[in-house]
C-alpha cells in the first residue's frame, strides 16, 4: 500500500499565511473631510463650553428721506451666542498577562497580541468616529419597526450602525426610558437583529451602545436640522439658526438635478457655499444613473484633500461624494468652511500617572485606555442643507 497524505497526516505542518486578513471595512470619509486641513480642528479648549457669537441681524438704522427730515433711528448688529460643550469619548483594552508574554514574537503569533489589540482599538475608535458624524447626538444606532412579543429576534430601519458581538441597550427615543439594558447582539440578518435579551417590540424604541444614550458628539442629523436645538440655540427662538431641510414626508422621490439645485440654492440665499455633497452609496448610483441618462461625462473626479467623486455643477463643481456610513436616501450639503472639531487633543492613550498600561489588581491582566474630549460644532447652520426621501439606485 502507498504512503498517502492520510498515512503520513501526523508529518504534516500546518503552513499559515504571513498576516492577519481584515475582514472588516474602515473607511473613515466624512471624519476625514472635516479634518483635512487644520483648520478644521481647533485644540485650544478647556473648562465647560466653547462659547463663540454669530451674527443674525443687520443693522435696520439705514432709510431715505427728503431734505431736511429727521435721519433713520440708528440701529445695530444682532448677535446670539452659542454653547459647544465637549464630549467624552473613551475606548478601552484589557489583555492578560500570558496574551502579553506568549503571543509576542513571529513563531508564536501571527501578530503581537498586545499591540495588535491596542492598534485594533485605534481602528475601531476612527470607524466609529465616522459613524457618529452621521447621528443626532443621542447615541442612536437602529429604530426598531416591529411589534414582535416577547423575543429576542426584531426589525429595525438600517442595521448598517450595528455589529454581532456589540453590547446595547433597547431605550424609548423620546427620553430613553429603558426596555432592555446591557444586552448582546447575536445576530444581524439584513434588517433582522438578534439579542441574547427578549423584549416585546414598538416603534418607539431603538437600538444603542450601552450606556451612550444622550452623551455622544453632535452629528449631521442634530446639526443639518430645522427644529432641534443645538449648541444651545434653537431655530424656534432664533430663525436665523436653522439648516435647511428639504424632506417629502417619508415618502422617497427620483432624485433630480433640479431638486438639488433647489437646496443648494436656498443655502446661497442664506449666505453659505455648498462645498460637499455627501450620500450613501445608494443615491450616489442614484446620480450617477441620472447623469448616465442624460449622457453626461460620469467618470469620477479627484478634487481638494486627495478626494474623489461625481462633479455636481453648480457654476463651479462640487463633488458627490459617497460613505458607506451615511445613512441611505439622504443627500447632506455642507458648506465645509462653517465645520470645526473642538476637542482638547486628538484620541490618546490616558498616561496621567506616566504608563499606558494599567495593571489590574490582584490579578496578571493589564488594560489600556484611549480617550478624546470633542464636539462637532458649526458657525453658520443655514449654510448646512439635507435632501432626504430620496430613492436609491
Amino acid at each position: 500500500m502507498p504512503a498517502t497524505m492520510t498515512t503520513v497526516d501526523a508529518l504534516l505542518k500546518e503552513v499559515y499565511g504571513p498576516r492577519i486578513e481584515d475582514q472588516l471595512q474602515n473607511e473613515t470619509v466624512a471624519m476625514k473631510r472635516i479634518e483635512r486641513t487644520s483648520d478644521g480642528v481647533v485644540e485650544t479648549v478647556g473648562g465647560k463650553y466653547v462659547d463663540f457669537p454669530i451674527r443674525v441681524g443687520r443693522n435696520s438704522g439705514i432709510g431715505y428721506r427728503n431734505e431736511s427730515e429727521q435721519l433713520p433711528a440708528a440701529g445695530n448688529q444682532q448677535y446670539a451666542e452659542v454653547h459647544v460643550p465637549l464630549r467624552y469619548g473613551y475606548g478601552r483594552v484589557r489583555f492578560t498577562g500570558q496574551l502579553m508574554q506568549l503571543a509576542e514574537k513571529n513563531y508564536q503569533s501571527f501578530a503581537s497580541g498586545m499591540d495588535n489589540e491596542m492598534e485594533g482599538l485605534k481602528n475601531d475608535l476612527a470607524k466609529d468616529c465616522n459613524r457618529v458624524v452621521y447621528g443626532d447626538g443621542s447615541g442612536l444606532l437602529a429604530s426598531i419597526t416591529d411589534t414582535a412579543v416577547t423575543t429576542g429576534v426584531h426589525t429595525v430601519d438600517n442595521a448598517q450602525w450595528l455589529e454581532i458581538g456589540m453590547t446595547v441597550d433597547v431605550l424609548t427615543r423620546s427620553n430613553g426610558a429603558v426596555t432592555v439594558s446591557n444586552t448582546t447582539i447575536t445576530d444581524i440578518n439584513g434588517l433582522t437583529v438578534t439579542t441574547a435579551a427578549t423584549y416585546t417590540g414598538a416603534v418607539t424604541l431603538g437600538i444603542y451602545r450601552t450606556g451612550d444614550y444622550g452623551r455622544e458628539p453632535s452629528g449631521l442629523g442634530t446639526i443639518v436640522s430645522n427644529t432641534t436645538t443645538l449648541h444651545g440655540l434653537a431655530p424656534g427662538t432664533q430663525r436665523k439658526w436653522a439648516a435647511v431641510v428639504n424632506a417629502n414626508g417619508g415618502v422617497n422621490r427620483a432624485l433630480s438635478e433640479g431638486l438639488m439645485i433647489t437646496v443648494v440654492d436656498t443655502v446661497r440665499v442664506n449666505g453659505g457655499k455648498t462645498s460637499l455633497i455627501l450620500t450613501s452609496l445608494g443615491v450616489r448610483r442614484a446620480y450617477f444613473n441620472l447623469l448616465t441618462q442624460q449622457r453626461r461625462y460620469t467618470d469620477t473626479k479627484e478634487f481638494a484633500g486627495g478626494f474623489t467623486g461625481l462633479a455636481f455643477n453648480y457654476g463651479t463643481e462640487v463633488p458627490v461624494v459617497e460613505d458607506v456610513d451615511a445613512p441611505p436616501n439622504k443627500m447632506w450639503m455642507l458648506d465645509e468652511d462653517k465645520f470645526k472639531i473642538y476637542r482638547n487633543k486628538p484620541w490618546h492613550w490616558a498616561d496621567d500617572d506616566g504608563s499606558v498600561l494599567k495593571w489590574i489588581h490582584d490579578f496578571d491582566v493589564w488594560e489600556a485606555v484611549m480617550r478624546q474630549y470633542w464636539e462637532i460644532g458649526v458657525s453658520q447652520r443655514n449654510a448646512q442643507a439635507l435632501l432626504s426621501d430620496v430613492t436609491e439606485g
